[in-house]
């Protein structure tokens, strides 16, 4: 049996990181420092076989994802799997302001209550971690032996964490999801297990940390 081995991005900054602005399922492009980043991220990567690499079909991620499949001369196949938790109603707004109109929620939010699913068709973090495991699997299974790059989102970033340490839901973020830092995985069909978190020696200049993109 062999290991697929997995490079984990979360996509280049948008304006919307930098304002704290719940993005989820929006469409939001990146900015002139996510682009940066993006490139940053795709030479940094340069000298890595990639056997292929798949995206959010979100287009902060699927730039991302272009530049890195560009300059490592990868295949680039896009999977909506990889999406960022859906935060129905609360899309576009704060979490400050969700907290001001709707406290309820945004205590049930903030404790990371697993069966919580935002109004408006949000996603559970229930839902959300079966998704990216499935997804995860689907994908690394035919890859086993080589190594990949998946490009994806905050959230999901931090499932893949919590899925490789195995720590649970409620557990406290210790952990960094920054903007096009690279994080590595491997993949067995007994799970995920972590080889190294949140390099970022390639990025210059600084990077949203927030989870919720």
């Amino acid at each position: 049996m062999h290991a697929t081995r997995i490079i984990a991005i979360r996509h280049g900054e948008t304006s919307w990181n930098v304002d704290g602005r719940i993005q989820g399922h929006l469409d939001i492009p990146l900015n002139e420092t996510g682009l940066w980043q993006a490139e940053q991220a795709a030479h940094a990567l340069a000298g890595n076989s990639i056997a292929a690499v798949y995206s959010s079909d979100l287009l902060r991620a699927h730039v991302t994802a272009q530049a890195i499949a560009r300059v490592c001369g990868a295949s680039l196949h896009t999977n909506s799997g990889l999406r960022e938790r859906c935060f129905g109603d609360f899309q576009g707004r704060t979490f400050k302001d969700v907290e001001a109109t709707q406290p309820e929620d945004a205590q049930l939010w903030r404790t990371r209550n697993p069966s919580y699913a935002p109004p408006g068709g949000g996603d559970s973090l229930i839902a959300l971690r079966e998704r990216i495991a499935s997804t995860v699997d689907e994908i690394a299974q035919q890859h086993e032996g080589e190594q990949i790059v998946l490009v994806a989102h905050g959230g999901v970033l931090d499932v893949l964490y919590r899925l490789a340490t195995r720590q649970d839901f409620q557990a406290p973020r210790t952990w960094e999801l920054t903007n096009c830092a690279i994080n590595r995985l491997l993949w067995t069909p007994n799970g995920l297990s972590l080889v190294g978190w949140a390099d970022t020696t390639h990025l210059q200049q600084g990077s949203q940390d927030e989870a919720h993109s």
